[in-house]
């Protein structure tokens, strides 16, 4: 089945990957691309509609990211946001100024021309804005659809030429009938049809692994989270005994994180498993590293070795997968040649070592994390694993900032620990998209048993989230917070300061490094 396909050309945004969410929300299927996408491309994806993403540049600054114009020949709607608006307002032959001053946060639009894209909405909305420049021409053909008491083209329209523009943010929660502009642009405007679901992704992807794989073997790697979780159960759907799962036990797990994993797959799931301990080589490899890109690529290669080596002793393997994800790729920004920034390298995006003769098999690459929860649920995957909280590929390595050794990994196994039995006794622990601790490359002086300690700080980092893609910190009640506090500092050596995180996500990451 063919579904009907919406193109996100990514001028930089920070929202870009929520635009995308908007999407896949109204069931239809959409592509995230960079603004350089050539047209020919463009057109091979055959949109039923196109949108400009907002950005953080200024139309007029030198180099400034374009769309190519032969994209307005096309013939399928499009919608401009923000940074897209203007673009389109420029090119198009309108006039766009610096504004005095930007305009941040939430403003009060005065709809002037409902027509498709804001039908079923008020007079005056709340949404968000953030921008600086602002169309002061509508270019041939449009007409002022909505504006505010400070800019007077909030929003312009070509319905003829189905080309929609908007100076505000309709993907971001701050707009609350966002999302119904959305829906009307795609069902309405583009007349997209609502049929992207997981229970037709895993009839496609089951087909498509069957006939890319044929009669070839697979190995997986399987860390127990609920991404490569669902991989290894839609390709052993797909094809059965020719898939072979190895775990990896790279020696910066959580406590008891090894059995329980390869208890799981074997019981629960009934994939085919292969352990193999490696911690001491991979510590070998992390010795000294400091810099947590270092560490993410000595890891991932490392990875990659291991696979190779228990894949040659299985027989061999053509197929490496793998439980990559569309926000990885986002973060890695190894898909996109844009002007978005990479935020941190992902251990499993990138392609394979030259030295690897593996071809990559990532089945889901273009779902976000609540998707494969929900893709989870259709293959009938136990509770316990679809609610498995998010665990970084990396491991603790990224959780002990600044140099990996045996001690500082004894620190923080102990201390994340305490943070797991505790926020599982927490009544709202289902509230809860991730929640451990990070050790911190800091000491202070502390006063125990009327002696002086010198010892190491710990970090708690508990977050609430939808994909991972954004994420607020935990409001969590004092009393667990001090629970948290006093038993790791009584039970753990080597710690006397506990500090609780409450940055958000933008502008922190949920992980430290």
């Amino acid at each position: 089945m063919t579904h009907d396909t919406i193109v996100i050309l990514d001028f930089g945004s920070q929202y870009s990957q929520l635009i995308a969410r908007r999407v896949r929300e109204q069931h239809v299927y959409c592509r995230l691309e960079p603004c350089t996408l050539p047209l020919e491309a463009l057109r091979a994806l055959q949109p039923k509609g196109v949108i400009l993403s907002g950005g953080p540049s200024s139309v007029w600054a030198e180099g400034a990211p374009r769309y190519d114009p032969g994209l307005l020949g096309l013939g399928v709607p499009i919608l401009g946001i923000c940074y897209g608006m203007q673009l389109l307002g420029q090119m198009m032959g309108g006039r766009v100024e610096r504004g005095d001053s930007g305009e941040y946060g939430p403003a009060t639009i005065e709809i002037l021309e409902p027509g498709l894209f804001f039908a079923g909405c008020e007079g005056a909305e709340r949404v968000w804005m953030s921008h600086g420049d602002r169309v002061t021409e509508l270019p041939a053909g449009s007409k002022v659809t909505a504006r505010t008491p400070t800019v007077e083209v909030a929003a312009f329209a070509d319905a003829n030429r189905r080309i929609y523009a908007v100076q505000f943010h309709p993907e971001v929660s701050h707009s609350p009938k966002g999302g119904r502009m959305l829906s009307n642009f795609l069902l309405e405007v583009c007349g997209c049809r609502a049929d992207w679901t997981m229970a037709s992704f895993i009839a496609e992807a089951t087909a498509a692994i069957r006939a890319r794989v044929g009669h070839e073997r697979v190995v997986c790697g399987l860390s127990g989270g609920i991404d490569s979780t669902v991989v290894a159960t839609l390709i052993h759907r797909a094809v059965g005994g020719q898939l072979t799962c190895i775990f990896v036990d790279n020696g910066v797990l959580r406590a008891g994180e090894a059995d329980e994993v390869v208890r799981m797959a074997r019981d629960r799931i009934g994939v085919k498993v292969v352990a193999v301990d490696a911690a001491e080589r991979f510590l070998w490899r992390l010795a000294g590293v400091a810099d947590p890109e270092a560490k993410r690529l000595a890891i991932g290669d490392e990875f990659v070795r291991v696979f190779t080596e228990e894949a040659e002793r299985l027989g061999g393997a053509r197929f490496l997968a793998q439980g990559t994800l569309f926000p990885d790729l986002i973060e890695s920004r190894s898909a996109f040649g844009g002007p978005s920034a990479r935020i941190k390298s992902h251990h499993n995006v990138g392609g394979m070592p030259a030295w690897s003769q593996f071809e990559l098999l990532e089945p889901l690459r273009e779902l976000f994390k609540d998707e494969v929860r929900e893709l989870g649920r259709e293959l009938d995957l136990p509770h316990a694993i679809l609610h498995r909280q998010p665990f970084p590929g990396p491991g603790l390595a990224v959780r002990v900032v600044g140099e990996v050794t045996p001690a500082g990994l004894k620190i923080l196994r102990d201390a994340d620990a305490i943070v797991q039995e505790e926020m599982k006794r927490w009544e709202r622990y289902g509230e809860i998209w991730q929640s451990f601790a990070v050790l911190l490359p800091v000491k202070s002086v502390g006063v125990m048993g009327d002696a002086r300690t010198y010892d190491f700080a710990v970090a708690i980092r508990v977050v609430t989230s939808r994909d991972g893609m954004t994420a607020d910190w935990a409001r969590l009640p004092e009393d667990l917070l001090a629970r948290l506090s006093t038993r790791i500092i009584n039970e753990v050596d080597g710690v006397n300061r506990v500090l609780y995180d409450i940055s958000s996500k933008p502008p922190s990451t949920i992980e430290w490094e």
